[in-house]
């Protein structure tokens, strides 16, 4: 939204306070990089850093052990079974965590959140670290994936109490995450040497950064309804600061993902006129919302939502059911030990993904369907070599790698600038919302896919006198 009401607008609407600037015509003088680092200076004048601070951390802290978790995934389950069971149980249970929490965690004051999602991320932590049992490290997986989901649709339900600047700021957050998630694996591990058990041990601490964030820095009288701080309109409809449910039904049905304009949008706003509110009314209403919605989903398919699908299928199917076959002699690889390449592999595709996902104020892609396709041709590629063994050196897979991330990446976050550039204002808040289920889906249909496909090429190369992804 850019905070000027339309011209044929009855009621008056709450003036954004990020400014309304113009970007260049391409070519023109003023396409400059000066100009960009005047635009983004004059869009967050009047941010409050403590919100800023606090919402990036918040991103950054509840997305980084997914990350880890992931990056861990050769070591957690070994050089044998297939990687894609720990992006299973990391992903699985917070999908549905974030179908069935925002019916009841309205409950919850935000203070116990805080402290249930600390809990669980370090416990999860800690059976992930410690035991060596495989099914008790999966079920720490799944401790720290239901924390996951239960931080973002509460992080981001906190988000209309503190206005337009909470939602870009934990967006930000969760980028770094990967980037810094992966990183911090490859370094304590590969570099440092220290015991992966040890390295996910203090790794779980790191929850506890939330607890400074939210007790420490952020605000906490806009939670209690004091002044300073005005909550974002639902529509024309402003969301009472006092009912906490509002915001947690409102900003994550529709928010498992972040769209590019830094705000949260509900699914779908249903008003129930005086003769609507009884059962039947209210059941008519909601089927006609059901329809209506449907039929949009139908238009955003094929321009929005298949590209992203392919994207996400081809880049989880690569990270989690090829890379671990993309080994090489130890002796030509920058590597003390094989499992050094698969953490690697994880922070190189995590640098694309982050360098990409900031690109949009200089670098805009309109066709989704050439990268989604570049992508699918890396997966192709990628599967190739893995049983062919054509590549010379491992640099050109960490070339392909980054520019893996790097289309993944560029089709997420030019997946929601088209939306919120060609949607009509009506439909924005459901379009943006309802595309998110792709990446979800994407992942999901990826995990599956990897729990066949890495088995497959790890027997083809064994047959082939290759056993590399047999060892350690």
């Amino acid at each position: 939204m850019d905070g000027s009401p339309p011209a044929n607008a009855t009621a008056p609407r709450r003036q954004s306070p990020l400014p309304s600037i113009r970007l260049p015509v391409p070519g023109a003088p003023s396409s400059s990089l000066a100009v960009y680092k005047a635009r983004f200076k004059a869009a967050f004048v009047g941010a409050d850093p403590r919100i800023c601070a606090a919402f990036w951390l918040f991103g950054l802290i509840n997305n980084v052990l997914y990350v880890i978790i992931l990056s861990a995934a050769l070591d957690l389950v070994g050089p044998t079974l297939p990687k894609a069971i720990v992006l299973l149980a990391d992903v699985v249970p917070s999908f549905l965590t974030k179908l069935i929490a925002p019916y009841f965690v309205h409950l919850i004051p935000y203070r116990m959140r805080i402290l249930i999602l600390v809990a669980l991320s370090f416990t999860g932590m800690q059976l992930v670290a410690w035991p060596d049992s495989l099914p008790v490290r999966l079920f720490g997986v799944v401790l720290a994936s239901v924390s996951s989901g239960l931080g973002e649709l509460s992080f981001l339900s906190m988000t209309h109490y503190y206005g337009a600047f909470a939602v870009p700021f934990w967006s930000s957050g969760t980028g770094g995450a990967g980037l810094i998630g992966a990183g911090l694996y490859v370094f304590a591990t590969s570099w440092i040497g220290f015991s992966v058990g040890g390295s996910l041990m203090v790794f779980g601490l790191l929850p506890t950064i939330m607890l400074i964030a939210f007790f420490g820095i952020l605000p906490l009288a806009p939670l209690r309804g004091g002044n300073g701080y005005e909550p974002l309109r639902d529509g024309d409809e402003i969301i009472d600061p006092d009912l906490e449910g509002d915001g947690a039904t409102s900003g994550l049905l529709a928010s498992s993902g972040c769209p590019a304009s830094g705000h949260t949008f509900p699914a779908v706003n249903v008003s129930y006129s005086a003769g609507e509110k009884t059962f039947a009314g209210q059941v008519d209403v909601a089927w006609r919302g059901f329809r209506a919605n449907f039929r949009r989903t139908r238009r955003l398919f094929l321009p929005y939502m298949l590209p992203l699908l392919l994207v996400y299928i081809a880049e989880y199917t690569i990270n989690l059911g090829v890379a671990p076959t993309l080994l090489f002699p130890l002796a030509s690889m920058p590597f003390k030990n094989y499992r050094d390449a698969y953490p690697m592999y994880n922070t190189i595709y995590q640098t694309g993904v982050f360098i990409s996902r900031s690109s949009t104020p200089f670098f805009r892609v309109h066709g989704l369907y050439l990268p989604a396709l570049l992508q699918v041709a890396n997966l192709v590629l990628l599967v190739l070599h893995s049983q062919y063994n054509f590549l010379p050196s491992i640099w050109i897979v960490f070339i392909v790698v980054f520019w893996e991330g790097l289309l993944g990446g560029l089709v997420y976050v030019n997946t929601f600038a088209e939306i919120t550039d060609n949607t009509p204002e009506d439909e924005r808040e459901f379009s943006l919302g309802a595309t998110t289920v792709s990446d979800s889906g994407g992942i999901c249909v990826a995990g599956f896919i990897s729990l066949w496909l890495e088995m497959y090429l790890c027997r083809w190369q064994v047959d082939r006198g290759r056993d590399y992804c047999r060892q350690t």
